[in-house]
């Protein structure tokens, strides 16, 4: 069976001394592993296609349950010599939530879509990283069936208070007088717009919001902390990342 799609390179594993396996997010099938031999060798053609944060166009052949690449012409390549290490944590971060999701051919162009404007609007300093990083989190976890209950106080009903409170088990707001988890996570009223705006919004509208620079650190560690607990998952770039900013 032949296979021609447009996806990124999430990851990649080097096979001897020319040889890839990758793996691609792609539009139609999901996210699929596939062999590239010889993409190391210098007179390769393939090459740049096949790298960690490539995304490219790929011709594959399918014999049984593997794939190997017959050609793979890139499209735009994320990752270069001129990205800083804290933009490149946070791709690879991007990649491993791919990763654990895994989203099939049903969900495969909506994640696609997702995560290379994410890519886009963070290497191209277009927006704040923090906020970017939440906007992923929260976004593929909607996707995914981890959607949380936003719109309006889980017990009583009420749509906003000057403070909510967040819980990561449920996904559930809770307003003050209902709150009774001294573990759930206080949210501001920006902040309580920015987490409603991502989940619920056209994808269209989903990056046309803006936070104080506090606002978008808070938002991000909120969306961290609810994609760790609802996955149960140790995320080795997100170590990474801390360890670096």
């Amino acid at each position: 069976m032949n296979l021609v799609t447009d996806g990124l390179v999430i990851k990649e594993m080097n096979i001897g001394e020319a040889d890839r396996l990758i793996t691609i997010l792609t539009k139609d099938n999901g996210i699929i592993k596939a062999y590239a031999s010889g993409v190391k060798s210098i007179k390769s053609k393939r090459g740049g296609g096949t790298t960690l944060l490539s995304y490219s166009n790929f011709s594959l052949t399918k014999k049984g349950e593997a794939y190997r690449i017959g050609e793979a012409t890139p499209i735009k390549l994320f990752f270069t010599a001129n990205s800083d290490v804290e933009t490149l944590a946070v791709s690879q971060y991007f990649c491993e939530l791919c990763s654990v999701f895994e989203p099939d051919e049903k969900y495969g162009e909506e994640f696609l879509r997702l995560i290379l404007n994410s890519l886009y609007f963070l290497t191209e300093k277009k927006r704040d990283p923090f906020v970017i990083k939440a906007i992923t989190e929260l976004r593929i976890a909607a996707v995914s069936g981890y959607c949380p209950n936003l719109v309006a106080c889980d017990n009583c009903g009420v749509f906003e208070d000057d403070v909510m409170f967040f819980n990561c088990q449920n996904g559930a707001v809770f307003c003050r007088n209902c709150n009774k988890d001294q573990s759930n996570i206080p949210l501001n009223k920006t902040v309580l717009s920015a987490i409603r705006h991502i989940v619920y919004s056209p994808f269209d509208k989903l990056y046309s919001f803006t936070v104080p620079e506090n606002d978008g650190k808070y938002l991000s560690d909120l969306t961290e902390k609810y994609i760790v607990y609802q996955t149960e998952h140790k995320f080795k770039t997100l170590e990474f990342l801390h360890s670096i900013i």
